[in-house]
């Protein structure tokens, strides 16, 4: 019997001899690789934690105590541990399992993640609420390095170092390079700092010398200094001592009984303990050891070539790609920003292109936002690309560093809409609300591929904040022909017909082209518009439509709150129009993973349901 087939439950594996934990994680292994290969998913992150998943598994009792994975893409081991094996044939599929910890799926999935940077703070939270309740658990946050580079970590870091109870922060290091610090030394000051006797025996002279008067003082001072100069210079990363967190590593992260002791030292700290663990990436799978970022989350492929099943069309973030080598070459203002996704935003060409003029600041959006501020007061033309997720958090940004300093930041919102199997922390619903509360700022959707061209050729020569959002995924290269000019604040007149409007904004033109397909095998002729700017939207084409129109139905991809609809209704209501609004968005929600297909049905959004709706205004039979 394979070891993986024993394990079924949580806390399984405490029963697997120690002898077998090297085949236990190689079983892991083909078990992720087959099953990421079927559904896609995250990999590369996911065979680079095996061991170290099973070493918090044998050190600690979830969900008892408490796992806390920061983004939480490589928590498929976890999920493997704690009874959710058979729940891997439906992963990220609609009404499956998350691809990422969700705690309406299990109670060791301690919170829904999905973002980075995190796991500290709410870790943070969580041991305080223990010491205020009086209970007795541990909290673990593990952390990639990556994830260190996010400014919510090091707040929470400089928090954390004023706790006085027990408190574990794993940093998983999957850089190679910090390999070579492994050794007899670092283990050896662990043991030192760690060992029961050794606090004991500082304890004792510290009490001790505070009796001296007037000398214990100066005494534990100069001890203190001693000691920490000696540590200095024979110590990697003082930086979490000097800030009153216990460091202990880096440690082999893929030697499950060194971190299983590490980890049973770390318990015995009353404070904030780092353990540093050093991990390979893709590790144990050839392909995602050679190209972690192709890895790092992948369609469906073949598992003996590592080549996806499906053949890559031409994309939206493909257009930037691009679309931003143009703007390179044509002005040498123009600067790129990413925080860390340069490939997934499109980015890779451009930075081989310009190096100079390219700058991925890790992941921390906020300072990409106010970083792109300072270059356009410099009198650059910076471009930020993030995902629409993600730049939630440079909100505040958005608003001081950027729309209220009236500056020329042009921000390249991917993956805005649904974004599929990531889920409920990664669709973009929420930005074309957030957006439209900033004064100053100009949002543009882009129809298809040369539209997004286009529209990226206009910001070039725009004097302030411009927004432009579009969707993850295949774009069609051209809707129609001819493409209007973009002209700030107008719309595209693709087709003037006279039963009813419908108004798409972005990639939902080629859903309304479909609708008005269907409308028009029942002798039905709908206007069809193109509204391009989100904001200022053609209040003057609105206008000229009610003239000989009853009906407009505003089709959108996001949440209702702050939508175009939303501000269409707004101006039909404060002008009077006689023109009844249908607005097609969602109502605000949380929405779940599932492929983007089946999703825009679930809220609506498919053609065919568009199209009834239509027929339900006019009151006509339906389809």
């Amino acid at each position: 019997m394979a070891v993986l087939d024993q394990i079924n439950n949580t806390g399984d594996i405490k029963r697997v001899p120690e002898e077998e934990y090297p085949l236990l994680a190689r079983e892991i292994r083909r078990f992720l690789i087959k099953k990421v290969s079927e559904n896609g998913g995250h990999l590369a992150s996911n065979l680079g934690a095996v061991e170290l998943t099973m070493a918090l598994h044998l050190a600690f009792d979830p969900p008892k105590d408490k796992l806390i994975f920061d983004v939480g893409h490589q928590s498929y081991t976890h999920k493997l541990l704690t009874g959710r094996k058979e729940a891997f044939d439906t992963l990220r599929q609609y009404g499956g399992m998350s691809g990422f910890p969700n705690s309406e799926e299990s109670p060791c999935d301690v919170f829904t993640t999905g973002h980075s940077s995190t796991s500290i703070s709410t870790g943070l939270g969580l041991a305080m609420a223990r010491d205020l309740s009086g209970e007795d658990y541990s909290v673990v946050s593990i952390i990639g390095d990556g994830s260190m580079t996010g400014g919510m970590a090091f707040e929470a870091l400089n928090n954390a170092s004023r706790l006085d109870s027990n408190f574990i922060i794993v940093l998983n290091d999957n850089d190679k390079s910090i390999s070579d610090n492994v050794g007899g030394l670092s283990r050896a000051f662990q043991d030192l700092r760690t060992a029961p006797r050794y606090n004991r025996m500082k304890q004792n002279v510290k009490e001790s010398l505070d009796r001296i008067p007037a000398v214990g003082s100066s005494m534990i001072r100069r001890i203190g200094q001693a000691k920490d100069a000696f540590k200095q210079m024979l110590l990697p990363n003082m930086y979490f001592e000097n800030m009153g967190i216990t460091y202990l590593g880096p440690i082999n992260g893929h030697n499950v009984k060194a971190m299983v002791k590490a980890f049973q030292d770390a318990r015995r700290v009353n404070r904030a303990v780092l353990v540093h663990v050093v991990t390979k990436k893709g590790k144990g799978y050839r392909f995602a050891e050679q190209n972690p970022e192709l890895f790092h989350g992948i369609d469906p492929f073949d598992p003996k070539t590592g080549i996806p099943y499906k053949k890559k069309e031409k994309s939206y973030t493909d257009y930037i790609t691009e679309g931003m080598l143009r703007l390179g070459e044509q002005d040498r203002r123009v600067c790129a920003i990413t925080a860390a996704m340069a490939c997934g935003t499109g980015l890779l060409d451009f930075q081989k292109r310009f190096p100079d003029r390219f700058f991925d600041v890790g992941i921390a959006e906020q300072h990409a936002v106010g970083f792109a501020g300072g270059l356009a007061k410099g009198g650059l033309k910076p471009y930020v690309c993030i995902y629409s997720s993600f730049l939630q958090r440079a909100y505040d940004q958005m608003i001081h560093d950027a729309a209220l300093q009236h500056l020329p930041v042009t921000f390249l919102i991917d993956r805005s809409g649904l974004v599929g199997s990531d889920g409920v922390t990664h669709h973009g619903m929420l930005d074309a609300g957030y957006l439209q509360t900033i004064p100053d700022l100009t949002i543009l959707s882009p129809r298809d591929g040369k539209e997004l061209l286009d529209m990226l050729t206009f910001s070039l020569s725009f004097p302030g904040p411009l927004a432009i959002r579009y969707p993850r995924g295949a774009a069609p290269a051209s809707l129609a022909e001819p493409h209007a000019p973009v002209v700030l604040g107008k719309s595209e007149l693709l087709h003037r017909g006279h039963d009813l409007v419908l108004l798409a904004l972005g990639h939902m033109v080629e859903t309304a082209f479909e609708v008005k397909r269907i409308l028009s095998e029942k002798g039905l002729d709908a206007t069809l518009v193109n509204a391009r700017f989100a904001k200022p939207f053609d209040k003057e084409l609105l206008r000229e439509l009610s003239a000989d129109h009853s009906i407009c139905m505003v089709l959108e991809e996001g949440n209702r709150s702050g939508s175009l609809g939303e501000h269409i209704a707004d101006f039909i209501e404060e002008e009077s129009l006689p023109l009844k609004l249908i607005n097609l968005s969602p109502h605000d929600a949380f929405f779940t993973h599932g492929s983007t297909e089946l999703l825009q049905k679930k809220i609506g959004l498919s053609a065919k349901q568009i199209a009834q709706k239509a027929f339900d205004a006019l009151g006509d039979s339906a389809i």
